[in-house]
């Protein structure tokens, strides 16, 4: 290992062990005040992994990277295959986590679509929950973009498609629109689109993600890249670094629920620390503007929590200004960035609202001109 790569790892570890001490404090006092409450955790006894009992199936995408896929079918068409669903709803997690961040959306759901034929699909992001390890140079929004549509072409070739994303998800998601404005367009096959704590830009100019922007987590991440056998071998010294800042800012400050919070911070330890690292730079450097005019031809809603402390809710006020007439904003009085965990009622109930009005913006199929004719 030359002097300079040496340097890199130290400055780099140094410098993500000064993230961690941003947030250390505030993960103390809310551990504290848990251990010393009398509350019931709501969510006691909920198994979060129950998730990847759904029908499996690996989806490949365009450069080889094999990505976990979960679907569920609601409704008449649960049982019967022929039947083609009204829509199909793609739920894309966020930045280290994986599907079963959305556990309360696949079972309220499905309850919720129990009279109509919608088929549900989950998948983890590469690098992340069951995937495959994502190679260094395609951690950025763009890959992940193009994931989305290999899982689209994959799973769900035909009919109306309604995107969900959280955090980086929903980054993914205006990336997907950038790289294929038709598929938004006035005849393309998304209806609709949910925005849940998640920035088109900015992730690293305020709140806690202003750690991320910092010169000494660049040299950690090219020292991921280039002496990855020393990454591992501090990898215990590197996660009481990182993940106080991202469990800080999942949950609002009154929220209690020891067994949703150790499930997140379950998924964050099971994330490669070289996954962790490496999408560091994408959510530095990711600008998702010009998605703007394009998802401003369909319906969506933007959810944040006011106490989301990665993307503040002045960012999603902004999302839901520049997205036309037909989106809603949705604010969730005392919830962090894990809001889909922390209050899954509303996030479920905006998700089952869009697609409704989805449905109903749905392109109709074109007519022939003979038979406009007959109409007449």
């Amino acid at each position: 290992m030359s002097r300079s790569e040496r340097f890199g790892w130290l400055a780099g570890v140094t410098g993500v062990g000064a993230i961690g001490a941003v947030a250390a404090g505030g993960v103390a006092r809310n551990a504290a005040r848990r251990r010393g409450s009398a509350r019931v955790d709501p969510f006691a006894g909920v198994d979060f992994t129950t998730i990847y009992d759904d029908d499996a199936t690996t989806v490949t995408a365009d450069d080889g990277v094999s990505l976990a896929v979960r679907t569920v079918v609601t409704g008449p068409g649960r049982e019967d295959p022929s039947i083609e669903p009204d829509l199909t709803v793609v739920f894309v997690h966020g930045f280290s986590l994986r599907m079963a961040s959305w556990h309360f959306q696949r079972y309220a759901l499905e309850a919720w679509w129990s009279q109509r034929t919608v088929r549900m699909v989950f998948f983890d992001h590469r690098g992340h929950g069951r995937s495959d390890p994502a190679p260094s140079e395609t951690c950025t929004i763009t890959q992940l973009a193009d994931d989305i549509a290999a899982v689209i072409r994959s799973v769900a070739p035909r009919g109306p498609i309604v995107l969900v994303g959280h955090s980086m998800g929903g980054m993914s998601v205006m990336g997907l629109a950038r790289r294929d404005p038709a598929l938004f367009g006035p005849d393309g096959r998304v209806t609709g689109v949910a925005l849940i704590a998640t920035a088109a830009r900015g992730i690293t100019e305020a709140g806690l993600g202003e750690g991320l922007h910092n010169p000494l987590v660049d040299a950690f991440r090219m020292s991921v890249r280039h002496v990855p056998a020393l990454v591992r071998a501090g990898r215990g010294i590197t996660r009481q670094a990182l993940e106080p800042v991202l469990v800080a800012a999942s949950f609002g400050t009154d929220f209690y629920s020891p067994n949703a919070g150790r499930a997140v911070e379950k998924m964050i330890q099971n994330t490669p620390i070289e996954t962790l690292v490496d999408f560091l730079h994408a959510l530095e450097d990711h600008d998702e503007t010009m998605a703007f005019p394009i998802l401003a031809h369909v319906p969506s809603v933007v959810v944040c929590g006011n106490q989301d402390r990665l993307t503040p809710l002045p960012r999603s006020v902004r999302m839901y200004a520049e997205l036309g007439p037909d989106s809603r904003l949705v604010v969730v009085d005392g919830a962090g960035h894990m809001v889909p965990m922390e209050r899954p009622e509303e996030v479920t109930e905006a998700i089952a609202d869009l697609v409704d009005r989805a449905r109903a913006a749905a392109p109709q199929p074109h007519r022939r001109w003979w038979r406009k004719l007959v109409a007449r």
